[in-house]
């Protein structure tokens, strides 16, 4: 990942409410959350709802699918484990003291 990816990604996360969005997301796994639900959890009114999931897909942290009438939102952990290795990959240099933080098990 690039500075200037990374840079994008994290400031979308500087949001309090997506970073709330997106956390709800991770912590629901795989399959992910419909908007609906989401509004529910959060409190969140429709047309702000929208505007801050379009940011976080457009950096492509989360993914959306439609199924018939409902779209469904789910982190795309891959972009969460890009970020993470971004962020410590200078850690410690030459030490080690630092294992690698891997979610893998969450894709």
């Amino acid at each position: 990942m690039k500075t200037q990816e990374a840079a994008h990604c994290l400031a979308e996360l500087g949001n309090v409410t997506r970073l709330q969005i997106y956390r709800l997301l991770v912590k629901a796994g795989k399959n992910g959350l419909s908007v609906g639900d989401i509004q529910l959890a959060l409190n969140i009114p429709g047309s702000t709802l929208s505007h801050h999931i379009r940011r976080l897909a457009k950096v492509k942290l989360i993914e959306q699918n439609k199924a018939g009438r409902t779209i469904f939102c789910k982190s795309q952990y891959n972009k969460l484990q890009e970020i993470i290795d971004f962020l410590v990959d200078k850690c410690c240099e030459g030490e080690a003291c630092l294992e690698k933080t891997k979610i893998s098990a969450c894709q």
